[in-house]
C-alpha cells in the first residue's frame, strides 16, 4: 500500500535549513531558523539550565514512568510563571498539564476542544505561525483566520481584527500570540487585550494563547500582561505554553497545557480529559526538561540566574532591533525600517517582496522564509553590515 504515497513537499523552514547547510559561502547568513543565537551563532545551554541538570542526574535513582499529567512541580510552578499570584490558582480552577513542547500543548488542546465542542471553530490571525494550522487543523477543528497585520504600517490592524471577531460565533476559539507574535513581530498593546477580553465577553468566544515567548518582549511579568488579564475577567480561558526559547531546552520537549474554567469541578474534569487525549497520543511525557525547568523555577539560587539569563537574551533582541533600524536609516535615509525597533521578540517580517527575498538568496547567500520573515537573533556583529548593506541594495535596486 505505500507504494501509493507521493512524496509531499519540503517543510518551507526545513526545506530553507536545507538549502543554507548547501550552501558553500562562506558569508551567509541564516535568518529563517526558529531557535535563538547568540553573537556566535550558537544555541547555548543556559547556565541555570546545566546546574538544573547537574543537581537532577547526581540524585536521580529511576528512570521510571512520570503520569500523563507530567511532573507536578513542573506543572505548579509553570503556571504560577504564566499567571503570577491569581486567585484562580488557590482556587482550583486552573488544570494544566505537562506535554511534549508547545507543539504537544496545542494539538492536546484541539483534542480537548474537540471533545468539548466538536462544532468550534478556532479561528488563528493571519498571518500565524506555520505550524499552527496543521497542529490545530489535524484535529479535526474547523479552523478559519482573522485579519491581524497592517503589512504597510508593519503593524497590528486592530481595527480589522476587532471587526472580524466581533462576528465570531459563541462558543468558538481565538487564538492570541500572548507575546512576541510568530511572525509579525507586532503585538497587542496592554489597552488592546482589555478591549479584546471584553469582546470575547459580549460575543461569547473563548481565549486561546500560545505563550511561547515569555520574557523576550519586554519581562517575564509584562510579556503575560494580555494572558493575565484574560485569566481575571473571563470565566474559560486555554492555554498552550512552551519553554523552548525562555529555557532553551529546544530539543527536550517542555510545555504545559492550561485551561481555566468557571469551577475547580469543571476544572478537574477537564484534566481528566487531557491526562486521557495524552494516554491516547503519546502516552506518557518525557522527564528530564519538565524535570529541569522545575529545578530552576522553584530554587531561589537558579531561578534569579534564570531570569538574568532571559534578560541577556531579550536584551540582546532589542539591542539589534535598535541597530538595524539605525544602520537601515543610514543606508536608505528614510525611516523605512524604523518598525524593526518598535516590534518584539525574535521575529519580524521585513516587508521585502519575494522577489527581494529571493535575490539575498540568490546573490547573497542571505536565507529567511519568502514571506521575509526574518529571525532577529540570527544577526550579530560580524554580519549585520553585510546584511545591511544587502537589503539596502536588493530594496534600492
Amino acid at each position: 500500500m505505500f507504494e501509493r504515497l507521493a512524496t509531499l513537499p519540503a517543510d518551507p523552514i526545513l526545506g530553507l535549513m536545507s538549502l543554507f547547510r548547501k550552501d558553500t559561502n562562506p558569508n551567509k547568513v541564516d535568518l529563517g531558523v526558529g531557535v535563538y543565537k547568540d553573537e556566535d551563532g550558537e544555541t547555548p545551554v543556559l547556565a541555570s539550565v546545566l546546574a538544573a541538570e547537574t543537581r537532577l542526574l547526581s540524585r536521580q535513582v529511576t528512570k521510571a514512568y512520570v503520569s500523563p499529567a507530567g511532573n507536578p512541580a513542573f506543572n505548579a510552578a509553570m503556571s504560577s510563571l504564566l499567571l503570577g499570584q491569581s486567585s484562580v490558582l488557590a482556587e482550583g480552577r486552573f488544570a494544566a498539564a505537562q506535554t511534549p513542547g508547545g507543539c504537544g500543548a496545542l494539538r492536546v488542546a484541539a483534542e480537548l476542544i474537540k471533545v468539548a465542542n466538536p462544532s468550534a471553530t478556532i479561528w488563528v490571525s493571519d498571518p500565524t505561525w506555520g505550524n499552527h494550522i496543521p497542529l490545530l487543523g489535524n484535529a479535526g477543528l474547523t479552523i478559519r483566520q482573522y485579519p491581524y497585520f497592517d503589512a504597510a504600517a508593519s503593524a497590528v490592524d486592530f481595527s480589522a481584527m476587532m471587526s472580524a471577531l466581533a462576528e465570531v460565533k459563541a462558543g468558538d476559539l481565538v487564538l492570541l500570540h500572548g507575546c512576541c507574535h510568530n511572525p509579525t513581530g507586532a503585538d497587542l498593546s496592554p489597552e488592546q487585550w482589555r478591549q479584546v477580553a471584553a469582546l470575547a465577553l459580549e460575543v461569547g468566544f473563548t481565549p486561546f494563547v500560545d505563550m511561547a515567548y515569555q520574557g523576550f518582549a519586554d519581562d517575564l511579568d509584562a510579556d503575560a500582561y494580555g494572558l493575565r488579564y484574560l485569566v481575571e475577567h473571563l470565566p474559560e480561558v486555554v492555554v498552550a505554553a512552551s519553554c523552548s526559547k525562555n529555557f532553551g531546552v529546544y530539543r527536550d520537549r517542555v510545555g504545559l497545557v492550561g485551561l481555566l474554567a468557571a469551577n475547580a469541578g469543571s476544572a478537574n474534569a477537564a484534566l481528566t480529559h487531557m491526562q486521557s487525549i495524552a494516554r491516547g497520543i503519546y502516552s506518557m511525557p518525557p522527564d528530564h526538561g519538565a524535570a529541569v525547568v522545575a529545578e530552576v523555577l522553584t530554587d531561589a539560587q537558579l531561578r534569579a540566574l534564570w531570569e538574568g539569563e532571559v534578560a541577556e537574551m531579550r536584551g540582546r533582541i532589542n539591542g539589534l532591533r535598535e541597530t538595524i533600524s539605525a544602520a537601515m536609516r543610514t543606508r536608505l535615509g528614510s525611516n523605512r525600517f524604523d518598525f524593526v525597533q518598535r516590534q518584539k521578540g525574535m521575529f519580524s517580517f521585513l516587508g521585502l517582496s519575494e522577489a527581494e527575498v529571493l535575490r539575498l538568496r540568490g546573490d547573497y547567500s542571505i536565507y529567511m522564509l519568502n514571506s521575509s520573515r526574518a529571525s532577529i537573533s540570527g544577526f550579530s556583529s560580524a554580519n549585520l553590515d553585510y546584511v545591511c548593506d544587502a537589503i539596502a541594495s536588493v530594496v534600492s535596486a
